[in-house]
């Protein structure tokens, strides 16, 4: 299931990214890795507001539908 699909407040993990090598590349840098706890915090205007690694990364919802939880 896709990231945008999740609930705001459910802590997911991620099991896998999807897309090219250089969308993967630029998620990994943002902290969105296999096995890492992420969770949805709000979506706004669509974009999707997320927590990772206590950091918080907003992003569009065609990359959370890369982010497979």
């Amino acid at each position: 299931m896709p990231l945008n699909l999740s609930s705001p407040g459910e802590e997911v993990i991620i099991k896998k990214i999807s897309g090219k090598e250089e969308v993967r590349r630029f998620l990994a840098n943002l902290g969105f890795i296999a096995g890492e706890q992420v969770s949805v915090i709000s979506e706004n205007s669509g974009n999707i507001i997320v927590q990772v690694k206590d950091c918080r990364v907003a992003i569009s919802k065609e990359m959370a539908q890369k982010i497979i939880i």
